[in-house]
């Protein structure tokens, strides 16, 4: 895979690049609560800009459906990038019409500009190759070089990933390069014992990884809405919490498993609980009590791992070699179901390992809760292509920049 080094060594003062970035930030109105995606490709955009490249920064945001949407619009994603590199960066208003054509084209060496949302256009998500074909055409019309460097999208088959890079010289930008270096340190050669902590609401979005991980990991601990389905597999009462009941069958299977094959799967031994979800909007004081994981009351929902949940962790944690963190241990947003997050994010900064928090989130949790991100080995800016590359499968826009 080609570096954006080695294409910078080539020389590309005057060129136009076409960087495919991932700028899928939180929006709150036109209010950016969590920019860490756009802090992540500035290395790239000011290294390109620094040696007097034109500059044309692509992204999707959100689930727009195929059309424009002003909710979803790039524009305060492209004003924050251009407060962070304390330059103006110019906005186009579509991704290959009048706009982004003249926008592009107005661009000195050295400047930056912003398409649209790619998801805009039907094209860029299309499953009709020739439909994606189409529209990677037009985009490839706006660029001299392509550096992919959204590893949030690498898992996707879309036409700015993975139909673009075909169209054009290309290579990997310096955080494409840096998140496959630190997952390659979780998949080869990883010191142990290797620690996974896996949380989030649903056990089906983590069944693949937890397949792999039952070949390679030490220790597997289990949080998040996904631990219910675990304790209700075990025959526990679980009450009114989160149950992903079709499920159960094949977290059964891999109970069995890890008990034959020596992986030491840890499931949460108590939780706090409440009568209902908390209030989202005014994070109201929600009262939670502490009960026992395997005795959680009919009317009760699971809503974080209990406090001594959070000190088994934390213990499991502690002589870690390798750690990889992801999906929150509860619903972290609220105050009251914080805690239980918090403590593994302390677990790892007081690991003496290499840990790697796994995007989506864990990484939001992080800066929510007001960790220092340099503390940690990595922060993944992609949790979705993370656990992908995890589960082995070819991510197609890895395999697009491989040539």
């Amino acid at each position: 895979m080609k570096t954006i080094d080695e294409l910078l060594s080539e020389g590309v003062a005057g060129r136009r690049v076409f960087v495919r970035a991932d700028l899928n930030v939180p929006l709150d109105g036109t209010t950016i609560p969590d920019d860490g995606r756009i802090r992540a490709v500035l290395p790239t955009v000011k290294a390109l800009a620094e040696a007097g490249a034109r500059v044309v920064v692509a992204s999707h945001l959100g689930r727009p459906k195929g059309a424009p949407d002003p909710a979803f619009s790039l524009g305060p994603a492209a004003a924050r990038l251009g407060e962070l590199l304390g330059a103006d960066v110019a906005f186009a208003t579509d991704t290959v019409g009048e706009s982004a054509a003249s926008t592009v084209a107005g661009l000195a060496d050295g400047q930056v500009a912003v398409l649209e949302n790619l998801r805009f256009n039907p094209g860029e998500t299309s499953k009709d190759d020739a439909e994606r074909a189409a529209f990677a055409d037009r985009l490839a019309a706006l660029a001299d070089l392509y550096v992919g460097d959204g590893f949030g999208a690498v898992h996707r088959k879309h036409a700015s990933v993975y139909d673009l890079p075909a169209r054009l010289p290309h290579a990997a930008g310096h955080l494409i390069a840096t998140e496959v270096g630190v997952l390659k340190k979780l998949t080869e050669d990883v010191r142990r014992p290797y620690v996974v902590a896996l949380g989030g609401a649903k056990v089906s979005d983590k069944l693949a990884v937890i397949d792999q991980l039952l070949d390679r990991a030490d220790r597997i601990l289990i949080g998040g809405g996904m631990a219910y389905t675990f304790l209700k597999a075990k025959g526990h009462e679980i009450g009114a919490s989160l149950l992903q009941e079709d499920q159960i069958p094949v977290v059964r299977e891999y109970l069995d498993r890890a008990e034959k094959t020596g992986v030491e799967l840890v499931l949460p031994v108590d939780t706090l609980v409440a009568a209902e979800f908390p209030d989202m909007r005014t994070k109201a004081p929600a009262h939670p009590e502490t009960v026992a994981a395997d005795a959680i009351p009919a009317d009760r929902m699971g809503l974080d791992i209990g406090p001594e949940t959070r000190k088994l962790y934390a213990s499991k944690l502690a002589d870690a070699a390798t750690v990889f963190w992801n999906g929150p241990m509860g619903v972290f947003e609220h105050p009251d179901y914080a805690e239980g997050t918090r403590a593994v994010a302390q677990a790892l900064l007081d690991s003496p390992g290499f840990t790697v928090v796994g995007g989506g989130d864990s990484a939001a949790a992080v800066r929510t809760l007001g960790f220092d991100e340099q503390a940690f080995g990595h922060i993944s800016t992609g949790g979705g292509a993370s656990l992908e590359y995890l589960e082995g499968k070819t991510l197609p826009g890895l395999a697009a920049l491989e040539d």
